[in-house]
Order: structure tokens, then C-alpha cells, then sequence
């Protein structure tokens, strides 16, 4: 086992970073009998068997410690949510493993109330470790300490938790609110960044007031230029007292030494996601001096299936993986309706039926669009089709039969938009038509005709992203709402993080787009709640019409006024 751990160890620091002090950060005793080792994980997103996994994070812990040193383990947010463990199990498989590592301190970060705000308040009571949190609040009153301070032989470290206020539009903003549709939690947030920065620099002077040595800040701010001035680098500019500041939320791996208000160094360090890294801060017991680093693992096989480690955490692992095989298999919903992607009638020369979802309106394309309509509140929702991937049949649906619906991890996002930008995204998609194309848009909150007659004038570049268009535009009678689309008005669009911010499909004219909702849930757990909550969990027979409620109409020749006109 000890030969495991070395090798282990010695892989990850091939491609390990670190930030170390030049002068010691204390020139009296710091106290400790030995180094204290802070290992630390961020955004790990239910990604437990990924990357050096739970099983590899234990092994790294028991090596440092049979070294000699102190360890303490602290998470940095973004833990419970981004796989289907914690989708299908609202977090809790997540919470008990992390109990089972022996976390000792952990901060919510913006996806920990993806789940909604009671849910993750009863995580919070399973969790045997505590969450602190020096600006998430309700009314104004701090729903967890803001600091917690641990005591390692005479030395004193005390820990902040400070999370992102774009959490109130990165995960759900009803989840927020109170019944009037007023927000009652917050995190100190307002246009100059004072209010976050007077919360961190209120925890930190008072845990220094009561005998810290060290203090080490839990971030989950990142480095992102839309989370200013509430980027870590803005509370460390405008802020004094911090040593070390463990940062989530970015999935960046950078080791930055960054001076504070009055001109001394703070070391910041992130770890990534999916458990590729493991952070680490280490206080030296001889002279007081601080190293951040970080251990990376950068194969595609997890470590411990490449080098077959095994330990506490293995059958820990293998146990919620098997319990998550058995729930995909848990009747959660029906259907009274078959559900489709492919025309119900036509068959291609081989006999094998021909796929439509990517050219036509179906009653899955619908239904999928419908969940993210409800689910976001927005005004419209589109759903491309070659996101969604298989038919759901008649009679009983599994979460199994779900996921594969939309197996790609997207998650719900809200924009403003132009009635323009509407159109154009409604024309790209349908520049294909009659042929496929993936970024075929299926629709909830409107209705629109393509006339296939007219040839597609999109525009695009030589990487196959939309451009323009230089001439007439095939899809008309565009209504939202039962109203005719307004190019000049201000609308709001649900749909997935892939088509909105990362340009999928070709997708461009929503950059720069205001994001009112950020990555806010899975593209999975938005059709589960739709049908789980909206529709009681009975598909009926709304969606009995195989073509879908008539939201896109192919017109195939032109109305006999346009061809007089001609």
C-alpha cells in the first residue's frame, strides 16, 4: 500500500504547481509540533470516481500523514451537483461520502442550492462536517458562521467561507426568493463589491481578535471577468489579514501570489474540477512559511483504477455507484403516449425509421422545450435538436429512459434577447431544412413557419459559425405568445449553456447576451422536474401527436399571393 501512495504521489507532482513564501511568514514559534497540511477540493461536481477520485483523495491524505505532518480537509463548494449521483439523489449520495472522507469543513458554492433551498438546508443537517459563510444571509443575518478556527498543537488557523453572489443567477433565483417573488437571501452583494468586502474583512479581523495565527480564506469566487468585483483577486486587493485563499468556482488550476491592501502577499490557489486536482496549503512548523500547490492528474483512466489503489473510501464508491445502477432502473414516471424523435409512418430504403427531431416538430421536441420553459419562467425555450437523443415509449419511464434522453451534462441557462436575435437563431436553425442539422431548433412560447421553398441565405464562417443574413429570411409568421415576434422588443429565452454561451451548433448571435440565469441545472434534471412536478408524473395526451402541437409548419411552396406578386 505504502508503494501505491508514492507512486500516486510521485505522477501527480509531474504535473503539480506551487506558490512558496520567500520569507517566513512568522519569525516566532508558530506552535505546531509539525507542518500542517490543508488539502483541499473545489467543483468537484459529483465527480467522485473521476480523475484521482474519492479513493485517490484518501490515499494522498493517509501519505501526507504518515509523513508526519497534521492534515485537515476542507471542500470549497460545488460539490453535489453535476452527475447524475447527485441529480438522481438530490445531493445525498454526495453529503454521505463526503462524511465517509472525513471532510472537516466545507463552504456552498453557487450549485449547492440547485436542489432548491430547503433541500440543501437538509444536506446541511446530514453533513457531519460544518459549512460556514461570512455573506450568505437571510434578512441580513448570516445563515452560517462566518469563521471556524481550528486549534493544531498551540497554533491557531481559522477558516472563512465566502461565496460568489452570482450564485443568485448561476443557480436558481426563485430558490431565493420568498413567495412574493422578493429575494430574502443574498450575499452581500452591490455594484462595488463593499458589501463582500466588508463581510470577509469583519470575519477575518474578528477571528484574528480571538487569537488566530494563520487565516486561510474558502473561496468560491473565481477568476471569471463577469464575476466582478467579486473575483477573488478583488477581495484580496481590497482586503488585509488573509494568508491563504482556497478558490472554487472557475475550474481554474492557478497558484497566484497577489499582494492585499496594505502591500503583503496573499497565495491564492485553485484545483480545478472533476477531482483532476487536489489543492494543498502547507504551513511549516519550523519557521512559519506557507506553500500552496497543487497535485494534478491529467489521464483519462482514474488513478486508482491505473494504479490499482484501494482502500477505505473503495467500497464506499463502488457501493453508491452500484445503489445509482439500481436507481436508473426506478420507475419515477409514465407516459400515456409514445414519445418520439423519428417518424412515426416513413421508413428509410433499409426499413429502419427515419429520424426527424433535427429537421421537423415532434411531441419530444415539444415536451423537452415545454421543461424548459417551466422550468426557467422565460418567455420562450429552445431545444436543439440533436441534444435530444431517444424516444421515450408508452407506459412506465425510468431515470434511466431520461438520461438518455439528454445524455450530455448541458445545463439550463436564461439570456435577454432581441426579437431579431429570435429570428436569427430560428433561421440558422432552420438553414438545413429539408436536411438535417443538429442545431434544428424545437420550441416552446412561440410558433413559426419555414418556407422551404426559399433557399437559405445564412451566412457563415470558414469554422462553420453563423455570420448573417444576406438575403430573404425563410422562416416567417413568427408569434409568440399569440403575438407576432417583435424585432425591436426585449425577450427572455431558456435554453442550455452549450447553445448560449459556447457558441454550439453555430449559435453566435447570443454573445454578449445579458445571462439572467447561469448554468442553473442539468438538462436531465429540468425534464425530470417537468415531468415529475408540472405534470404530476404522467406524460398525457398533450403530447399524443407524434409531429408535435403544431408550433413549426413547413411551407413548401409559396402562398398564390407571393407568386402573383412575382
Amino acid at each position: 500500500m505504502k508503494k501505491q501512495l508514492i507512486m500516486l504521489l510521485g505522477l501527480a507532482m509531474i504535473f503539480g504547481t506551487t506558490a512558496m513564501a520567500e520569507e517566513p511568514a512568522s519569525e516566532e514559534g508558530t506552535g505546531l509540533s509539525q507542518d500542517l497540511v490543508v488539502l483541499f477540493t473545489s467543483d468537484v461536481h459529483c465527480g467522485v470516481d473521476q480523475g484521482f477520485g474519492y479513493v485517490g483523495l484518501k490515499a494522498v491524505e493517509m501519505q501526507k500523514e504518515a509523513e508526519g505532518n497534521h492534515v485537515l480537509l476542507v471542500d470549497d463548494g460545488d460539490s453535489i451537483q453535476g452527475e447524475p449521483l447527485g441529480t438522481m439523489t438530490t445531493g445525498q449520495a454526495d453529503i454521505e461520502l463526503m462524511n465517509e472522507m472525513g471532510y472537516d469543513i466545507a463552504i456552498p458554492g453557487n450549485h449547492e442550492f440547485d436542489y432548491g433551498m430547503d433541500r440543501f438546508l437538509e444536506l446541511v443537517d446530514m453533513a457531519q462536517f460544518p459549512y460556514i459563510s461570512c455573506n450568505f444571509n437571510k434578512d441580513g443575518e448570516l445563515v452560517f458562521d462566518p469563521y471556524i478556527i481550528k486549534e493544531i498543537d498551540d497554533c491557531k488557523i481559522a477558516f472563512v467561507g465566502v461565496t460568489t453572489p452570482k450564485t443568485l443567477t448561476s443557480s436558481t433565483p426563485k430558490y431565493f426568493q420568498d413567495e412574493e417573488g422578493n429575494f430574502v437571501y443574498g450575499f452581500f452583494q452591490d455594484e462595488t463589491g463593499d458589501g463582500i468586502y466588508k463581510a470577509v474583512q469583519s470575519a477575518v479581523d474578528d477571528a484574528r481578535a480571538e487569537g488566530a495565527d494563520y487565516v486561510i480564506v474558502m473561496g468560491h469566487m473565481g477568476n471569471e471577468a463577469e464575476c466582478e468585483p467579486w473575483t477573488y483577486a478583488d477581495v484580496i486587493r481590497n482586503t488585509t489579514g488573509i494568508d491563504i485563499f482556497l478558490d472554487g468556482h472557475s475550474h481554474d488550476t492557478d497558484q497566484v501570489v497577489m499582494q492585499n491592501k496594505d502591500g503583503q502577499d496573499v497565495y491564492r490557489s485553485a484545483c480545478g474540477t472533476k477531482m483532476q486536482g487536489i489543492g494543498y496549503a502547507r504551513i511549516s512548523a519550523e519557521d512559519g512559511s506557507i506553500e500552496t500547490g497543487l497535485y494534478t492528474w491529467n489521464n483519462d483512466v482514474p488513478a486508482p483504477v491505473l494504479l490499482g489503489i484501494s482502500n477505505s473510501m473503495s467500497e464506499k464508491i463502488d457501493a453508491a455507484v452500484s445503489e445509482l445502477d439500481e436507481k436508473l432502473t426506478e420507475v419515477v414516471a409514465k407516459s400515456a403516449v409514445d414519445l418520439t424523435i423519428f417518424d412515426p409512418e416513413a421508413k428509410d430504403a433499409e426499413g429502419n425509421p427515419i429520424r426527424i427531431i433535427r429537421v421537423a416538430e415532434t411531441n419530444l421536441g415539444d415536451l423537452c422545450a415545454d421543461a424548459y420553459k417551466d422550468q426557467s419562467g422565460a418567455d420562450i425555450a429552445f431545444v436543439n435538436g440533436g441534444g435530444i437523443r431517444t424516444n421515450i415509449p408508452a407506459g412506465d419511464i425510468t431515470l434511466g429512459d431520461i438520461l438518455k434522453v439528454h445524455p450530455f451534462g448541458n445545463s439550463m441557462c436564461v439570456i435577454e434577447v432581441t426579437g431579431q436575435q429570435i429570428l436569427d437563431a430560428l433561421e440558422w436553425g432552420a438553414h438545413a431544412v429539408p436536411g438535417e442539422n443538429g442545431g434544428f431548433l424545437q420550441v416552446a412560447g412561440l410558433t413559426y413557419e419555414i418556407h422551404t421553398y426559399i433557399d437559405s441565405s445564412c451566412v457563415q464562417d470558414e469554422n462553420t459559425l453563423f455570420t448573417g443574413v444576406d438575403g430573404e429570411y425563410r422562416v416567417k409568421n413568427v408569434m409568440v405568445g399569440g403575438e407576432p415576434l417583435d424585432l425591436e422588443k426585449t425577450y427572455t429565452l431558456a435554453s442550455h449553456n452549450y447553445m448560449l454561451k459556447d457558441q454550439g451548433d453555430g449559435y453566435t448571435m447570443f454573445e454578449g447576451c445579458n445571462i439572467l440565469q447561469d448554468e442553473v441545472k442539468l438538462d436531465n434534471q429540468v425534464l425530470i422536474d417537468y415531468i415529475r412536478g408540472t405534470l404530476g408524473g404522467v406524460i398525457g395526451e398533450e403530447y399524443a401527436e407524434p409531429y408535435g402541437q403544431g408550433r413549426i409548419v413547413a411551407v413548401e411552396e409559396a402562398p398564390a399571393a407571393e407568386t402573383e406578386a412575382e
